[in-house]
């Protein structure tokens, strides 16, 4: 596995994740990045599906977990995702998750806030 990669960038998800109170109640956009490091040589020679983990799925759970549950850190939300993905998905040996969060009650103009968050297998955690 030299450095084989399956990403799913920016997905926008409706949440109500936050400290504030308002958050909870008036929600906001937020974008969920994945990079997952997974062996992609049998997929790539075989063609097959098999061979490989579904950017379908690993939407789906990224998704699910934004939408039914709430956090007050979207660091906490990066850390269920990639929980999540690492016990669902055997093939993958190390997850990236980042979490945007473009509309943070920050007193300045700035694009976004966000956390970015890399689990292994095994490691420990």
């Amino acid at each position: 596995m030299a450095g084989d990669l399956i990403r799913v960038t920016r997905i926008a998800v409706f949440g109500r994740h936050g400290v504030l109170a308002e958050e909870a109640v008036l929600g906001q956009r937020f974008y969920i990045s994945l990079e997952a490091q997974v062996d992609l040589e049998a997929a790539g020679r075989s063609d097959d599906v098999a061979g490989t983990v579904s950017y379908a799925d690993l939407t789906a759970v990224a998704v699910g977990i934004a939408t039914e549950r709430r956090f007050n850190l979207i660091e906490a939300l990066a850390e269920v995702i990639a929980t999540e993905i690492l016990r669902r998905f055997a093939p993958i040996d190390v997850i990236t998750v980042r979490v945007d969060k473009p509309s943070a009650p920050v007193p300045a103009i700035l694009e976004s806030v966000g956390v970015e968050i890399t689990r292994r297998r095994g490691a420990g955690r």
